[in-house]
């Protein structure tokens, strides 16, 4: 019986790792045929490019890093959040440290 559960369970994270390749690579095709295609203006390419890259994010987290919003993985997604701000703070704080030093130098 435990035998057939871990074959179970070996199946279902092999359908899932095979899902998120192949949603990663479709997250990924549509990222190169917006830049190259170029259907909309810059600005909405940009705009599409930063909601396919946040989606990419997203999936990652789910089927790669097996975070998502079910309680026994609250800890694990507490930690990335939790390093997540402590990176766009330290970029944030650097950049306006630049931006302070441009200005009082022009």
């Amino acid at each position: 019986m435990m035998a057939q559960e871990q074959a179970g369970e070996r199946r279902r994270e092999y359908r899932d790792k095979l899902i998120g390749l192949a949603g990663a690579a479709v997250l990924t095709a549509a990222s190169f045929l917006l830049v190259v295609l170029k259907p909309v203006s810059r600005d909405l390419i940009l705009a599409g490019l930063g909601a396919l890259a946040l989606a990419q994010i997203g999936w990652q987290f789910r089927f790669f890093l097996d975070i998502d919003l079910r309680k026994s993985h609250r800890d694990d997604l507490q930690l990335v959040l939790f390093t997540g701000l402590i990176v766009a703070l330290m970029i944030g704080g650097s950049l306006w440290i630049l931006f302070n030093q441009h200005a009082r130098m022009g």
